[in-house]
């Protein structure tokens, strides 16, 4: 323990000596040599929305489809406008130096490719925070959430209901350019830990089995192109089956590798996460619990300590969310909410147009609606939730 907390304590330090995170063996290595134990928190909701944070259990739940609907409700302009600034307030200096301040060490930023394609606005978006992160010590860990063409099929990744990343030629093209392009900016920046190359590629659904021996060489592709700009940074591979299925993997192929699983719902015991413990072991290569959470303090308390135990890093999901205890912060409800929320859950269509328009909140609702979230969003405005924080082993700072 005290090692770890040397190590946590010592970021800053590690960055300004330009030294990087390693794999080695079964471990993390910090710049300054001592083993690193991650304990990291999941920005979820920033650059890739999801419905269920917005309290949205029927309707829209992918990104394309949350913008969709915002735009429907407060138009083109006004929806422009609430997403330039929904991403300059829903992570800003203020939540990271909090974080910090909690006593995490790392953060997983989850990202949508679409903002780091030729000409896009994602380095404006990123920088900031990834510069907040190396002032405050914490280490930062980008996730592709979601990949051109989709890596899952489902509202996660933003896709068009089907993983076309594995039949897709130009959609692998793009997920290289990307992740070359990330790798290039980031290539001497040792803030950054590593690149977590698809965030749950492949649920288990049959028909799309066919798929995971795809899985590991478009890793391969992927690595090689990042390996073009950028031999300082961990990759990070996650297994088939939502991150669980680690039988995919043949023999490390990257030197500076780890391996992440993510565990929902299970019971909080070592035998849940005994196969990747034996993965590690025959391997000798690091895993990490890439996510975790959406369940209760006391489950959250239990699978922590038993991680620990195990020397099992972990990054919880999320920081942020709506009305929810399971989570750092909670975002209060804006006026008209439940309003929207009603309207988000009814049936669309042509048929349908006349009761739509009916039962929708009036322009004037949703504006205001709008106007309370860019507020409510800020960390000055969100509610602490204590016992999240101290189910995961740590502080409420002051």
């Amino acid at each position: 323990m005290r090692a770890i907390l040397l190590v946590f304590l010592s970021c800053g330090l590690a960055y300004s000596q330009g030294g990087f995170v390693h794999a080695s063996g079964k471990e993390l290595v910090s710049p300054t040599g001592e083993k690193l134990l991650l304990r990291g928190i999941n920005l979820g909701n920033w650059l890739e929305p999801e419905g269920y944070m917005f309290l949205f259990e029927k309707g829209p739940a992918s990104p394309r489809e949350i913008e969709e609907f915002f735009t429907e409700l407060i138009g083109p302009s006004g929806a422009a406008q609430f997403w330039r600034e929904y991403r300059k307030k829903y992570i800003t200096g203020s939540d990271i130096r909090f974080i910090r301040n909690a006593g995490f060490n790392s953060v997983r930023i989850p990202l949508h490719y679409k903002f780091f394609v030729e000409g896009g606005d994602g380095f404006e978006l990123l920088d900031p925070v990834v510069e907040w992160c190396r002032r405050a010590g914490l280490y930062v860990i980008l996730d592709l959430h979601c990949a051109p063409g989709g890596q899952t099929g489902t509202n996660i990744d933003d896709s068009d209901g089907y993983p076309w990343l594995y039949e897709d030629e130009r959609a692998q093209r793009q997920t290289v350019e990307v992740w070359k392009r990330l790798a290039a900016h980031y290539a001497a920046n040792p803030a950054v830990l590593g690149y977590d190359l698809l965030n749950e590629p492949l649920p288990q659904f049959p028909p799309l089995a066919g798929y995971r021996a795809k899985l590991e060489p478009l890793y391969k592709r992927l690595a090689a192109s990042i390996r073009e700009v950028d031999r300082n940074h961990v990759l990070i591979l996650g297994g088939a089956n939502w991150d669980s299925d680690f039988s995919v993997f043949g023999a490390p192929f990257d030197k500076n590798a780890m391996y992440t699983f993510h565990k929902y719902w299970t019971d909080p015991n070592q035998a849940a996460i005994q196969e990747y413990l034996d993965f590690r072991n025959k391997l000798n290569v690091p895993i990490w619990l890439g996510e975790s959470g959406e369940n209760t303090d006391e489950w959250i308390a239990k699978f922590t300590a038993m991680l620990e135990r195990n020397d099992v890093g972990w990054c919880f999901w999320p920081y942020k969310k709506m009305e929810k205890t399971s989570a750092v912060v909670s975002i209060a409800k804006p006026p008209h909410w439940d309003h929207i929320v009603a309207y988000a859950a009814m049936p669309g269509g042509t048929g349908l147009a006349e009761k739509r328009i009916a039962a929708r909140p009036s322009v004037e609702q949703a504006r205001a609606a709008f106007a309370g979230l860019l507020n409510n969003i800020q960390l000055q405005q969100s509610r602490v939730n204590t016992g999240y924080l101290l189910a995961l082993g740590l502080k409420v700072p002051k």
